[in-house]
């Protein structure tokens, strides 16, 4: 498959703005890093082959959010439907070091999804509450109910932990 120069640089831009993002949160719903370099592969795959257009740089960037989270989940299915022997006992999580995961953020990989991907978006982002509603297709009020859900589901389990939120 061959691209035009502008085309290319046009993908590596976007491929540049998105990619790391995409990771962290492909990361925190499928915890193997593995999985998570392959949803955000699967995301620019589909990204190449549906060529979407986008109204702006907003909804562009909700369209990846999006795909991103629908396939981490997948995987995450396909996972539990699949029986394997793990070859290393390592492999299951990533290294707290290399995903420079904190207290905080192993008990926001602890709740729920639908409150994971609004506590990722909106606090470790540090997208809007629009910005997160549109990404996740969304009301702007059921994030902001699933943000303070989400934050006293933190807290409870912080608390319980023993440690400071």
């Amino acid at each position: 498959m061959g691209f035009s120069p502008q085309a290319q640089n046009a993908l590596e831009t976007t491929y540049r703005r998105y990619a790391d993002m995409l990771y962290r949160i492909a990361l925190s719903h499928t915890e193997r890093r593995e999985d998570a370099e392959d949803a955000v592969h699967d995301v620019f795959i589909r990204y190449l082959e549906n060529a979407p257009i986008f109204a702006d740089e907003s909804h562009e960037e909700a369209w990846f959010v999006r795909v991103t989270i629908n396939r981490s989940l997948d995987i995450v299915r396909a996972r539990g439907r699949r029986s394997f022997a793990e070859l290393d006992e390592n492999t299951d999580k990533p290294d707290t070091d290399e995903a420079g995961a904190s207290d905080i953020l192993r008990a926001v990989n602890g709740l729920p999804p639908k409150y994971k991907s609004v506590i990722l978006l909106h606090c470790l982002e540090g997208k809007t509450v629009e910005s997160t509603a549109m990404a996740l297709g969304l009301s702007v009020s059921a994030v902001k109910m699933r943000l303070m859900r989400g934050r006293e589901m933190l807290r409870a389990k912080m608390e319980s932990e023993g440690r400071a939120f």
